[in-house]
């Protein structure tokens, strides 16, 4: 493609185009290691981890990341990155609750609620292999930002972010429950999908492709391991 037949999106710079790592090669929609009941085993994708991107990024972000980066001068920093119109700041998670709270409390930031917090395991990202992302917005500015923090498999510790936005109370139960990320002084971090003595965290990576026959409007649907293969 000519330079003079880019897209509109690539016409400010590279900050819409973060550099991206190759970390694997994958065949097919899941593991490698069991049938790939998906039907589509002969897909082969690279997998890639997002690089920096750089300002400008365009209003109201360039603002938005100035603003951040002199209420929470640790920030300066920080990696950040700008993708499909969106930008996503990575915290440490030893500042992430004062990270949170200024990004609550400051006029010009206002950002008064986490609509969600979802959590991201990376196996090969060694020394960070959980991710916890958190989607805040902001009612007074109408607009959204993207915190994300990692923590390594020997110590899932973040702390919990319930004392400055409580409804995240629920979000951090899940992401407990499905990764093992521990949320340090949450109020009562408990299973909230899966039975209270459920081993392991399913949606990890390394999380065995298994379970068991469920019945479901009078059939019964084997578990994964049981169903037919298309390779």
């Amino acid at each position: 493609m000519s330079e003079q037949n880019l897209p509109a999106e690539h016409e400010h710079g590279d900050a819409d185009v973060p550099s991206t790592s190759g970390f694997a090669t994958k065949r097919g929609m899941w593991s490698g290691g069991s049938g790939d009941t998906s039907g589509y085993g002969l897909i082969q994708r690279t997998l890639e981890m997002p690089g920096q991107s750089s300002p400008p990024f365009g209003d109201p972000f360039d603002a938005l990341w100035d603003r951040a980066r002199e209420v929470v001068p640790s920030l300066q920093r920080s990696r950040v990155l700008f993708d499909r119109g969106e930008l996503t700041i990575f915290v440490d998670r030893s500042e992430l609750a004062e990270v949170v709270a200024e990004f609550r409390d400051d006029a010009h930031l206002r950002f008064e609620v986490c609509m969600s917090v979802s959590g991201v395991h990376y196996p090969q990202d060694t020394g960070a292999e959980l991710h916890v992302i958190y989607e805040l917005m902001s009612f007074t500015h109408n607009r959204r930002v993207r915190l994300e923090v990692t923590c390594p498999d020997s110590d899932p510790h973040i702390p919990s972010v319930v004392a400055t936005y409580p409804m995240a109370d629920w979000h951090e139960r899940e992401v407990w429950d499905m990764f093992g990320v521990i949320f340090d002084g949450h109020p009562a971090l408990t299973r909230i999908l899966m039975p209270d003595d459920w081993a392991g965290h399913p949606q990890r990576k390394d999380y065995p492709l298994g379970g068991v026959d469920v019945e479901y409007k009078g059939a019964w649907v084997p578990s994964p391991e049981n169903r037919r293969t298309y390779s």
